[in-house]
């Protein structure tokens, strides 16, 4: 296992999560991370991105301003700290790692290398 995600739970809604991705086997700080999600009968969607050195975040319109993306070289993690979370941000998280991944495609799964296995989220209403 390379990545290992975690720090998912059940909140209600305006609570806050923080998720953990760290790497087992993988050191993080020359990837870029990012963090997906997939809820229910839905396709897999991007969340956030933190580049490996140039401090590039960006984040999907639905959680812009509620979640925030960090990383910590010498825990060898990057976080994710959910905010003012809604009953629809309930979904299994993912954090990927990619070498290489052009800006313009951050968003894509296809980007990224190493996939860890998912934490679920649950805010119920």
């Amino acid at each position: 296992v390379q990545l290992q995600a975690s720090g998912g739970g059940l909140v209600q809604a305006g609570e806050s999560l923080r998720l953990s991705c760290s790497g087992s086997s993988l050191t993080l700080e020359g990837w870029g991370i990012g963090w997906f999600r997939q809820a229910p009968g839905k396709e897999r969607e991007w969340v956030s991105y933190r580049g490996s050195r140039d401090g590039t975040r960006d984040y999907a319109d639905s959680v812009m301003g509620r979640f925030t993306i960090s990383r910590d070289n010498v825990q060898n993690t990057v976080y994710l700290q959910m905010n003012s979370l809604k009953p629809e941000d309930t979904a299994v998280y993912y954090c990927a790692a990619s070498r290489g991944v052009i800006l313009s495609a951050l968003r894509s799964t296809a980007s990224y290398n190493y996939w860890g296995q998912g934490t679920l989220v649950t805010v119920s209403s």
